[in-house]
């Protein structure tokens, strides 16, 4: 009896841990209210590409990579080269073993499309000409619509005691499986045991799948979409927050009681499929043939667009920057959409120049709006708040009294609106007097929602000297110690659109889909306040007493720059705002200009109108096209065009003591880029599992995603729109390249430490370059901390390789 306990109890934690595993390799999904941009590759950042493109294949039936016609046209355009395809073949272990006419080959086949394992579901559906699959995925969504509901849904479903106990309590009463066929399915339900773990336990000895599932457990969890990435979710904000959470082992959990009842109907008629599906499970992962060319193929193009980027790099500046000291100096946050409104408004006057910082500008706020008791979390998700601030009008009590009556009676309208019994009389009493609102939005002539007009300030408990502390940290980041100009711009970005789910996407991509007007207002606040300016001076940052700080926000849809010009304590002259508001202004005509050639349909002057209308799908395209990461002197950059592709942060390492700096932007900015780039990446290549899907067959659910259609998975990822402009690609699906200006041996001590960061780079989810003191990229990390000098070629054009 003993020997059979403790059989069972390391079966029942193999088992657990095999779900753990699971539930860990399924990304978190944001809800759309506050979207982040998430690396959906997050669970196999220990794998490498190529291996993860074989897991994927396997229990997604997805290529995790673009059709060969797509690296076929770019070798016959010579924009990748037979250099590129040698030198991927060169990075490859298989070197020996496929020569480069072997490639070129192989680059004209497409190989046979992938079919994933089927699952219990799909085995069932073979058997019998039933949709069973079809029908889990709409009676898990149509719960978990109500489960999750963040609002949307009139009566929500009860959350007592977790999912899965919900769940319980719902199917044991839901006869849809029942009429379509699934016989005594909820006495099934009511028969399983009541912990999720129990579920999971019973279910596997069911199925005989012994403790080892392999990757049974993780393809479960993908057949259930978004649902599973929500769900992962809340578990991952929990142990962010030092909690825990089971809600994703639970939906886990349900999936698995699904397939159970299916296989007890069904085991005579499917058992030997399914036997030979759970040796295949268990299996090591491995890529094959096509797997592997795929991914010579994309390191191939990924050399390409690093060839063609140390290209520009090494460029002479077309620009010259001028010694005198400069009239504006305008901080913008690191976002590729932001390059290209640098590069232009630097080309208006030679009195601008312009910085890159993280769009937080590095005030991590917990910021309740005006007459608003939610707390926005104004920073990446990764981080807490480490400040707080709230917006109000103290110059007028009668005003400020007002409009949180005004704010309170809005909400209370919505929620009469909405309600179970007025709703329907709303709709017949009031439906008229909305015509004309529906008239004048669906004609664009409506106005989008705006930026708070109430100033934010900080919490009255932060004192002096924790705000001084805060300013110079801020200034020590962003490099900007010395120089000062005239006026100094902190421009964070946000976006204005109208009838998109995804609004907030278009926001900063890791902030919570929050725009960053608050954490600029506070930040120029912070610095124009002269008490600060005393404590900087005396830790050697003496800021000039004419100098100015200014808030604004760069709406990227139509490239116009709010000032906040009324934050300021003292007025500023007339004439001087006038000409910063000119230069913001042929700026943005100037950056309009240029955008609208990649948008569909635009033109110059549509740009701004595309913001406001109804039906458009693509009022800008977000972050497509980002590929590369630059951490140097703005002087590296400034005056060459990176085509709104480039993340850019000023950086000087010769000002770093002890390269806290530098760790901070390798473990920080650079992870939320390579968040952001392998989002882009996935919705790409592999839309099934990564991608939303159409936007024009987009309906809301809970509040928190989409739905294709009315009802199945909720989507996550990226909507087919913002990668693909119906004909070609918008985003080049590539790795993100990161270049740092900074002695290889300090990135390499930096990677020592920081295992997850060394992770993304060892295994080449992101590639790595060292500039040197002229701006040229000339160091390569080649993983395990050794570096390859990119400079000195031998006649065969091998680059030199350099231990660490």
């Amino acid at each position: 009896m003993t020997e059979m306990t403790t059989i069972d109890t390391l079966h029942g934690e193999a088992l657990a841990l095999a779900a753990d595993q699971a539930v860990r390799a399924i990304p978190p999904t944001w809800p759309l209210t506050a979207t982040v941009a998430v690396n959906p590759f997050l669970g196999q950042i220990t794998e490498t590409l190529d291996q993860t493109a074989a897991r994927l294949a396997r229990i997604g039936g997805v290529r995790l990579a673009l059709p060969r016609k797509h690296f076929a046209d770019q070798i016959a355009r010579s924009e990748i080269t037979d250099e590129d395809l040698a030198a991927a073949l060169q990075s490859s272990a298989l070197f020996s073993h496929i020569d480069l006419p072997a490639l070129k080959a192989a680059v004209g086949e497409e190989p046979q499309p992938v079919a994933a394992l089927p699952t219990i579901a799909e085995l069932a559906a073979r058997a019998t000409g039933k949709d069973w699959p079809g029908l889990v995925s709409e009676r898990i969504g149509s719960f978990a619509a109500g489960f999750f509901d963040q609002g949307q849904a009139l009566w929500a479903a009860s959350r007592r005691n977790g999912l899965y106990a919900a769940w319980r309590a719902f199917a044991t009463h839901d006869l849809t499986p029942e009429i379509l066929g699934l016989k005594g399915f909820s006495i099934h339900v009511d028969e399983t045991p009541e912990t999720p773990h129990g579920a999971i336990e019973r279910a596997a000895v069911a199925l005989g799948l012994g403790a080892e599932p392999g990757t049974y457990f993780h393809q479960l969890l993908l057949t259930v979409g978004g649902w599973a990435q929500y769900a992962r979710h809340i578990q991952f904000k929990a142990e962010v927050e030092g909690r825990t959470d089971t809600t994703a082992l639970e939906l886990l959990a349900i999936r698995l009681v699904f397939e159970e009842a299916l296989y007890a109907r069904h085991k005579t008629a499917i058992e030997s499929e399914w036997q030979q599906v759970r040796r295949a499970h268990a299996e090591p992962v491995s890529p094959d043939f096509d797997t592997t060319i795929d991914g010579l193929l994309q390191v191939a193009a990924e050399r390409a667009a690093q060839r063609k980027l140390a290209a520009t790099l090494a460029a002479p500046s077309p620009i010259k920057v001028a010694e005198l000291r400069p009239v504006l100096q305008a901080a913008f946050c690191i976002d590729v959409r932001s390059e290209v409104f640098r590069r232009a408004l630097e080309r208006v006057d030679p009195a601008v120049r312009t910085l890159g910082f993280a769009g937080f500008f590095g005030l991590g706020a917990g910021h309740k709006g005006f007459a608003s008791d939610v707390s926005e979390h104004r920073l990446p998700v990764l981080l807490k708040p480490s400040v707080f601030s709230c917006s109000a009008v103290d110059h007028d009590e009668d005003a400020d009294q007002q409009a949180r009556f005004s704010a309170r009676a809005t909400r209370a309208w919505g929620r009469f609106k909405l309600a179970a019994v007025s709703s329907f009389a709303f709709v017949e009493a009031m439906g008229p007097v909305y015509a004309g609102k529906l008239m004048r939005d669906g004609l664009g002539f409506g106005k989008g929602k705006g930026p708070d007009a109430a100033k934010p300030r900080f919490a009255p408990s932060l004192d002096l000297d924790t705000r001084a502390v805060v300013a110079e940290t801020v200034l020590k980041a962003m490099s900007l110690t010395e120089g000062f100009g005239r006026f100094v711009l902190i421009s964070g970005h946000g976006a204005n659109v109208v009838n998109n789910p995804y609004a907030s996407a278009l926001h900063c991509g890791a902030c919570g889909g929050y725009a960053g007007d608050v954490n600029a207002r506070l930040l120029a606040d912070l610095l124009n306040d002269r008490a600060v300016r005393e404590k900087l001076a005396v830790n050697g940052i003496t800021i000039p007493a004419d100098t100015v700080f200014l808030g604004g926000l760069h709406d990227t849809t139509t490239d116009s720059v709010t000032l906040f010009e009324d934050d300021l304590e003292n007025d500023i002259l007339p004439e001087d705002i006038v000409r910063i508001r000119q230069w913001l202004a042929q700026a943005g005509s100037l950056t309009r200009a240029e955008r609208a050639r990649r948008l569909p349909r635009a033109t110059a002057d549509r740009v701004i109108e595309r913001s406001k209308d109804w039906s458009e799908v693509r009022p800008e395209l977000g972050l497509a096209g980002c590929r590369a990461f630059i951490a140097a002197p703005r002087s590296r950059t400034a005056g060459r065009s990176l085509e709104g592709q480039a993340f850019l942060h000023d950086y000087v390492w010769k000002k770093d003591e002890g390269f806290k700096i530098l760790e901070l932007i390798l473990t920080a900015p650079v992870v939320v880029a390579s968040w952001i780039s392998l989002q882009y990446f996935g919705s790409s290549v592999a839309p099934s599992l990564f991608g939303a899907g159409n936007k024009l067959l987009h309906n809301v659910v809970g509040g928190i995603g989409v739905v294709e259609g009315n009802g199945g998975n909720m989507r996550a990822g990226l909507p087919w729109q913002s990668v693909h402009d119906g004909e070609n690609f918008v985003h080049e699906p590539l790795r993100l390249t990161v270049a740092v200006e900074a002695p290889k041996d300090a990135i390499s001590d930096i990677l020592k430490r920081h295992a997850q960061v060394r992770a993304l780079f060892d295994n080449g989810w992101l590639h790595l370059f060292t500039l040197d003191e002229q701006g040229q990229m000339a160091w390569r990390y080649a993983g395990n901390l050794g570096w390859t000098d990119v400079r000195q070629r031998a006649a065969s054009g091998v680059e030199q390789k350099a231990a660490s």
